[in-house]
């Protein structure tokens, strides 16, 4: 194998990596694949590749072609590549959950909208830049005078103070 196709693969492997990444589907398969032409299937580096093409395939919907590329990948003779190949597999041969319409939520089609139309866009102009600001949410009902708090010693502190006098002299007295 020359270093030429190496770099090759390489470059296709990244690019499918990325293409996944992004949601392209269709390209990773194709940059992947290419990549996995290249590659000797067995080698480590072509192990990874099978298993970013498994996922690739699930991605498109191509289920068939991504169990049976898994169970070649769960034979694999690299011992992390093999593990990973059986993981993937055993989660694509689990059974589908069913799930009701009411527990997804349905995301609009967008395509239509044109990127000139005012009516589909808030704009700067609808903006007021000038907004005044938000009142708090709370208001005090009144302003406590510093003056009528009752400042004196209360008893309350000299008890707590004393209790924890007597708690360290306890753990004192014990070590």
């Amino acid at each position: 194998m020359s270093s030429n196709s190496i770099d090759t693969a390489r470059a296709d492997y990244q690019a499918g990596k990325a293409a996944f990444e992004r949601g392209e589907y269709r390209k990773a398969v194709q940059s992947l694949e290419a990549a996995s032409a290249l590659v000797p299937p067995m080698s480590h580096f072509g192990g990874e590749v099978q298993i970013w093409l498994v996922t690739a395939y699930e991605a498109m919907g191509q289920r068939s072609e991504a169990l049976a590329l898994c169970r070649e990948v769960s034979r694999h003779p690299d011992l992390k590549i093999r593990d990973q190949g059986r993981r993937l597999l055993y989660i694509l041969e689990a059974p589908r959950l069913t799930t009701r319409p009411e527990w997804l939520t349905q995301i609009p089609d967008l395509t239509a909208l044109g990127d000139n139309d005012a009516r589909d866009r808030l704009t700067a102009a609808t903006v007021s830049p000038n907004k005044p600001p938000e009142k708090p949410a709370f208001q005090l009902e009144e302003v406590v005078d510093p003056r009528q708090v009752n400042m004196q010693a209360n008893r309350f502190v000299w008890v707590a103070l004393s209790m924890a006098a007597l708690v360290l002299g306890g753990l004192l007295w014990f070590m």
